[in-house]
This record gives C-alpha cells, sequence and structure tokens, in this order.
C-alpha cells in the first residue's frame, strides 16, 4: 500500500460507519424503535458528525496534496519535452541531417507513416523513403525503431 493509505482507509470507514448510524437511526425512527435514549443518541450523533467532518477536512488535504503532486509530475514533464528536442537538436547537428531530412525524422520518431509524412511535406513517397533511408545511413540505424531507441538512451543517461 502507498504513503498514506491507511489513513485514507481508516477516514473512509470512520465516514461509512457514520453513515451507516444515520441510516440506521432513520430507519428505526420511521419503523417506531427507540434503542437508545436520547442523551447518548445526541453524543453518537455528535460524534458521527465530527467523524464526518473529519473526513471532508481530510479529503480536502488529500486533494490539495494531489494537486501539488499532480503540477509537479507536469513540470517534469514539460522538462522531459523540453530535454527531448534538446536531444533531438543535438543528434541531428551531429548527423549534419538537412533542414527536410530534421522534419521527416521528427515526423518519423512521432510515429508516422510514409504516406502521412509524404502528404504533409507535399512530396511523393519515394521521396520520403530516400530521406528516411539517408537519416537512417547517418545515424547508424537500420531502422525506426532502432532510431528512436538512441534518443531514449540519450534521455536515460542525462536522468
Amino acid at each position: 500500500m502507498f504513503k498514506g493509505q491507511w489513513a485514507i482507509l481508516a477516514v473512509v470507514m470512520v465516514q461509512f460507519l457514520c453513515a451507516i448510524f444515520f441510516v440506521s437511526r432513520i430507519l428505526a425512527s420511521m419503523l417506531g424503535i427507540a434503542p437508545l435514549s436520547w442523551q447518548l443518541y445526541e453524543l453518537v450523533e455528535l460524534g458521527a458528525a465530527l467523524g464526518l467532518l473529519l473526513g471532508v477536512g481530510f479529503g480536502w488535504f488529500i486533494l490539495r496534496r494531489m494537486m501539488a503532486r499532480n503540477a509537479v509530475v507536469e513540470d517534469q514533464l514539460r522538462l522531459a519535452s523540453g530535454a527531448f528536442m534538446e536531444v533531438l537538436e543535438e543528434r541531428f547537428g551531429k548527423w549534419e541531417l538537412t533542414p527536410a531530412e530534421r522534419d521527416v525524422a521528427l515526423f518519423a520518431l512521432k510515429g508516422m507513416s510514409t504516406q502521412e509524412i509524404a502528404g504533409l511535406r507535399e512530396v511523393s513517397e519515394g521521396t520520403i523513403k530516400a530521406q528516411t533511408n539517408a537519416i537512417y545511413r547517418k545515424a547508424g540505424v537500420s531502422g525506426r525503431t532502432q532510431l528512436l531507441s538512441l534518443f531514449v538512451d540519450d534521455l536515460m543517461a542525462k536522468a
């Protein structure tokens, strides 16, 4: 179980028991059953209400923590995305890719097919195939998967 999961489970159980108390009291009232004296009932009702308020406060605390963690993760993702673009530019420069080859390589890394790339660049599929072959040759790889793995390896080395 993750950190704090037991506390969350405990608060949920307290809220569940409080809700059961209120529902059972309403049912008992509807059926004309009075199992508790009114003084004891008031004390139990006060405890149940406090339990529900505790759950609301704890829920708010957890929500704020999760939102803060989400913001941190989003920042890390933005940094990783920026780092990936830096690695791309560094490698593209090292391989001396032409501007057209850079575009084709980027589209290929995004998972686009030869036909899709040709449509976007408004050139023939043969041109795209020739450019991807030139990219693979300059990068020293045999295909798209190996090309992508070069960038993943670079990112992991920088981490």
